[in-house]
């Protein structure tokens, strides 16, 4: 062996799980690394992409010309990087993005509903992005299992199994039981072998950004998937948009670490500013030039300026927050593609990382947008502005329920839009300006900061604008058609019970 081929090393193969939404996925890897992550989810479903390592006890044949046929199957440990993808329809460009990174997948069909329509999106990404897999077929313990429609199914998708005339490996396994899961483990590492999976100890290091957000405590907090070179702490490292000096690695369970070999899962924090996931890194010791060759995901971002769209009662616009950079990307795709109510249409006027804050909600109110979260927090001087301001904050931890609640709120917009209609039931106490009512909604929507004409007998006798809102003595932004509140009107006229109040 010379010296080149000394520097070469094999390395472990780095796995995606791709397939259908509650086919499996993440029960299958919380048996293979013995944790409970889908408890840990809101829904119990994946909605972001992590990285975990094991070690794998891979079986092997007893060495050639041991003279006993019977000799017991030698024992190697091998390690496996899986990448865990998000199941969701809203994720797809996050499975793609796993797609691309990984060496070999995972394809999850569950045996007792066969191929579905993500499934049928993961078998066309795996093809496109020529990533070699194997099929787990996952519910092999349910009474209503049925393996061979799965394999019709799939043959039916062009994915053709050993056995029926193809080449590609499958493994029935239970994630209750355990049962064909080491089997399975083996195939992946059988699969890798084919590929040639090697590194190089003194060349560039590179890799891929599979996710960054930003921590209010550590700052620029990025994973990285590691393909070739070492990665020391101290390295300086480069993206196409980002770069900075490694302060402190973390490996997938938290531990800090000052090295890393490839195919190793590493947080890394040091950035400066926060790079897009899906390029390409470099580091070491760097220059401007180094930048070469590396790839870049342009993360779409729609900005608009307020003539744009603010004149346009149409449009529902929204400035969106997310924990990390992989679910901002999947929820401006999934909102921009929603059906709204009628002619309306979603524009995201701003999105970014972290935290809803108080520029948000300035920015809300300079655009007349509502702020959407996802699997964010409100700063208490964001909301204190928000409801000074009448800004609608709409947070949720599970991504399908936050559409639905932009949706909700899309059909608010039409009622107010519609107009709405308020009969004063009784008069609390009035001032010069000033008088405090109770009344019921009658049609339409009553909101906040609104002004109304006043009504008596069918005739106009004045206008004001509602200055505060309550329902069961809490302030509220909106009340919704068939209930009763409490507010306080402004006007110079006397209110009377019976009287109503109009905004057309």
């Amino acid at each position: 062996m010379n010296n080149e081929d000394a520097k070469v090393i094999k390395r472990p193969p780095v796995v995606v799980v791709v397939g259908h939404v509650d086919h499996g996925k993440t029960s299958l890897l919380d048996f293979i690394r013995k944790s409970n992550v889908a408890a840990k989810e809101a829904g119990s479903i994946t909605q972001s992409i992590g990285a975990y390592e094991i070690s794998h006890m891979k079986s092997a044949p007893s060495p050639s010309g041991s003279g006993n046929a019977n000799a017991p199957m030698r024992i190697e440990t091998e390690k496996i990087t899986f990448i865990d993808t998000p199941g969701h329809e809203a994720f797809s460009k996050m499975r793609i993005r796993g797609a691309d990174v990984a060496d070999v997948a995972i394809l999850v069909v569950a045996a007792d509903e066969g191929v579905k329509p993500q499934t049928k999106e993961a078998i066309r990404v795996l093809k496109v992005s020529e990533t070699p897999f194997v099929v787990a077929i996952t519910k092999i313990d349910k009474p209503s299992a049925d393996i061979e429609k799965v394999k019709n199914d799939l043959m039916s998708n062009d994915v053709f199994l050993e056995g029926s005339g193809g080449n590609v490996s499958y493994q029935g396994v239970s994630s209750k039981t355990g049962e064909g899961i080491n089997e399975l483990l083996d195939l992946i590492l059988l699969t890798a072998d084919m590929e040639d999976l090697k590194y190089n100890q003194e060349e560039m290091v590179r890799g891929i950004i599979l996710e960054s957000k930003m921590d209010n405590r550590r700052g620029s907090t990025v994973t990285v998937i590691l393909k070739n070179g070492i990665l020391k702490k101290g390295d300086m490292i480069m993206t196409a948009t980002a770069k900075g000096k490694i302060k402190m690695m973390e490996d997938f369970l938290g531990h800090s670490v000052d090295k890393f070999i490839p195919s190793s899962p590493v947080v890394v924090l040091g950035f400066e500013n926060l790079p897009q996931i899906g390029e390409e890194f470099k580091a070491g010791d760097l220059s401007e030039g180094d930048l070469s060759g590396t790839k870049a995901f342009k993360n779409e971002r729609g900005i608009f300026t307020k003539k744009d769209s603010v004149e346009n009662k149409n449009i529902i616009r929204i400035i969106l927050k997310a924990d990390v950079a992989g679910s901002l990307e999947a929820l401006v795709d999934i909102l921009k593609n929603s059906p709204l109510n009628g002619d309306k249409k979603i524009e995201i006027m701003d999105s970014s990382v972290g935290n809803i804050t108080d520029g948000d909600v300035n920015e809300a109110v300079s655009l007349s947008a509502i702020i959407v979260g996802f699997k964010v927090k409100t700063d208490k001087a964001a909301e204190n502005l928000a409801r000074g301001h009448n800004i609608i904050i709409i947070t949720n931890e599970i991504i399908y329920k936050l559409v639905e609640d932009v949706q909700k709120i899309s059909l608010e917009i039409d009622k107010e839009q519609t107009g709405s209609e308020l009969e004063i039931l009784a008069v609390f106490s009035g001032g010069a300006n000033k008088q405090t009512v109770g009344g019921k909604v009658i049609r339409g929507q009553l909101k906040n900061k609104s002004r109304f004409e006043i009504q008596r007998a069918g005739e106009a006798i004045g206008n004001g604008k509602i200055v505060n809102l309550q329902q069961n003595k809490k302030d509220v932004f909106v009340v919704n058609e068939g209930s009763e509140c409490g507010l306080v009107f402004e006007t110079n006229v006397k209110i009377e019970a019976g009287d109503k109040l109009l905004n057309k």
